[in-house]
């Protein structure tokens, strides 16, 4: 029998002709990996061949649960998606929250895992009578939403779909994996989806895992449903992440016009406070959560859409769009396309700063029109005019325009950077640097570090090494679980308090130092993929513009980040990883968690 919350097996579909496959899943690689982006980073080690292109039929995509899913702990219904990024060739994982991780999870696997190519664009059931590879060409061009209620409409209402919009289709390096109204957003994992001429995965079921303690974890379920309205979570419940905007523009960690500057005058017409009071519609939370932080607006001819911090800043002062109506607008637009915000708001601006430097010649693409933000949002998911180019991102884009483009290509191995200024928050500037999955702010949440006023921001040292080294650690574990970040702030001694949760389910006799441990395995197994991929010491870095140019804060202050001081950090949290001089992991075996002998 497995652990409680375990089925022990992991689902592998060939999309090719429908054939199936089950993979045992041993009890020591779920107590070491535990579910979610650490299970996931052992399934691709296993499944998928070295080198292996992410659009190749043979690259497989895996939909990976956790052992809480199904179990009465708030924000429990998560699941990840793990595959190889066509947009940085490396490791890629995404979270997302719905019905679909449920659903996914009642079908008797532990993770679903796509590979093969259909023959033509075809929807993918899953339920307990087996799979089925049914054709999907009435929903093919459908956006994901539209695609999902189409699929329940016409084969019922119990089926729970994760399907990829126009982005997705047409291979776009960036498109996203939607269910529910929620994305599976960074990497370009639509784009894998797609590649398989997958529209969706639809799935449906009502196998029961067993619980190690049922009193025990309801009892805990109650706990954490209690403290998850405390304070700790407050911001999210009454203005959601979009509350950060103003924060960081006010302390000067706003990105704005391609990272060119980190304050926005038109800051005040796109914040939470101003977009509250004038468009908001309602809350509402995700499937199995008590936080309610999801913050719906109106649109101007009266549409909605969710509004978070990323999508806001990206659509927003990154490309120096105040108007409200417009950057809602886009913001809708990319769910509908099926286009991470983060990486097509940061590639437009990049291509906007090429126009303003006469690097490219698209006359009309100019930072803070956002008509022409739409228009370049249409381009890129029907691959016409500059959309050619920017359906690739900013990284492969820059290599084709060439003439120093990249030293202000705002992205790391890839991937476009979020909304958080480098220079004025040197732990998170870390934390960008080195991650395994490029750029990227919930994989490595040392912004907490610099917001938390302990530190100097804007001159990062070894304190800021040990904190980004620690948000990083709970991250590995939150998103393996998986709970949702935004209970981080309510755990006094989270390992220990995960630990807790985690026996009640299991049964394991796992505790804090354990788990501590295993988020150490993570990083590094995520690591030991990357390298097994290509990845160098040259992929851990900032690029030029935020080493070699200064900002003018406020304040008076001048903030830099000095190529040397990142070269110093980079070394420290080597050293402190367990990773050799070069950024190499000591893990030497994904599959087992085993250490190099002396």
């Amino acid at each position: 029998m497995p652990p409680g919350g375990y089925f022990g097996q992991a689902l592998v579909v060939d999309v090719s002709d429908g054939s199936t496959s089950v993979v045992p899943l041993p009890d020591d690689v779920l107590r070491q990996y535990l579910g979610g982006a650490g299970l996931g980073v052992w399934l691709l080690s296993e499944l998928g061949e070295a080198g292996v292109d992410p659009l190749d039929p043979a690259a497989p995509l895996a939909f990976v649960f956790s052992p809480l899913v199904g179990t009465p702990l708030t924000t429990s219904a998560k699941f990840a998606v793990v595959a190889k990024s066509p947009l940085t060739g490396l490791l890629t994982d995404a979270l997302a929250s719905s019905h679909f991780a449920i659903a996914g999870k009642f079908t008797g696997y532990d993770a679903i895992v796509l590979t093969g190519r259909s023959e033509s664009p075809s929807t993918v059931f899953i339920d307990e009578s087996g799979v089925q590879v049914v054709d999907a060409s009435a929903q093919w061009g459908m956006s994901a939403g539209d695609a999902e209620e189409s699929i329940r409409a016409s084969y019922g209402r119990n089926w729970r779909a994760a399907s990829i919009g126009p982005a997705g289709e047409a291979l776009v390096r960036y498109a996203t994996i939607s269910h529910d109204g929620r994305h599976a957003g960074r990497g370009g994992l639509g784009a894998v989806m797609g590649s398989k001429n997958v529209k969706a995965l639809a799935v449906k079921g009502r196998k029961r895992v067993s619980l190690h303690d049922k009193d025990r974890v309801l009892a805990a379920a109650k706990d954490l449903r209690g403290r998850s309205f405390g304070p700790a979570t407050e911001k999210y419940r009454e203005l959601g992440t979009l509350a950060n905007l103003l924060a960081f523009n006010a302390i000067s960690t706003l990105p704005t016009r391609n990272f060119q500057a980190a304050t926005f005058d038109g800051a005040p017409m796109l914040s939470a406070e101003d977009l509250a009071s004038k468009r908001s519609v309602a809350k509402t939370s995700c499937a199995s959560c008590t936080i309610g932080c999801e913050h719906i607006y109106a649109t101007k001819g009266g549409g909605k859409v969710r509004v978070e911090y990323e999508n806001m800043f990206a659509l927003g002062p990154m490309c120096g769009v105040s108007d409200p109506d417009l950057v809602l607008a886009a913001s809708s637009r990319c769910d509908e396309l099926g286009l991470d915000t983060i990486s097509a708001g940061g590639t437009i601006a990049w291509a906007m700063e090429c126009v303003d430097r006469g690097l490219l010649d698209v006359p009309w693409l100019r930072f803070g029109d956002g008509n022409a933000l739409l228009r370049a949002l249409d381009e890129i998911s029907a691959r016409t005019g500059v959309g050619v180019l920017l359906s690739e991102g900013t990284r492969r884009a820059a290599a084709i325009v060439g003439q120093g483009s990249l030293a202000f290509a705002a992205q790391v191995k890839g991937l476009e950077m979020p909304g958080y200024e480098p220079r004025t928050m040197q732990a998170m500037a870390l934390g960008l640097a080195v991650n395994a999955r490029g750029a990227d702010h919930n994989r490595s949440g040392a912004y907490e570090a610099d917001l938390k006023g302990g530190l100097d921001r804007a001159h990062g040292t070894d304190e800021h090494v040990r904190a980004a080294i620690e948000t990083e650690d709970r991250a590995a574990i939150m998103d393996s679980l998986i709970l949702c970040k935004f209970l981080r702030g309510v755990f006094a001694e989270p390992f220990g308090e995960w630990a807790a949760l985690l026996a009640g389910v299991t049964g394991w006799d796992v505790d804090g130092a354990e788990l501590r441990e295993t988020a150490r395995r993570i990083v590094h197994a995520k690591r030991a993929y990357n390298l097994r991929e290509g990845w160098t010491p040259a992929d851990d870095w900032l690029p030029d513009r935020f080493l070699d140019t200064s900002l003018e804060l406020a304040s008076g202050r001048t903030a830099t980040l000095p190529a040397e001081r990142l070269r110093s950090m980079i070394a420290r949290y080597y050293a402190e990883r367990g990773l050799d001089a070069e950024g190499r992991p000591t893990v030497v075996s994904i599959a087992t968690g085993t250490e190099p002998t002396p």
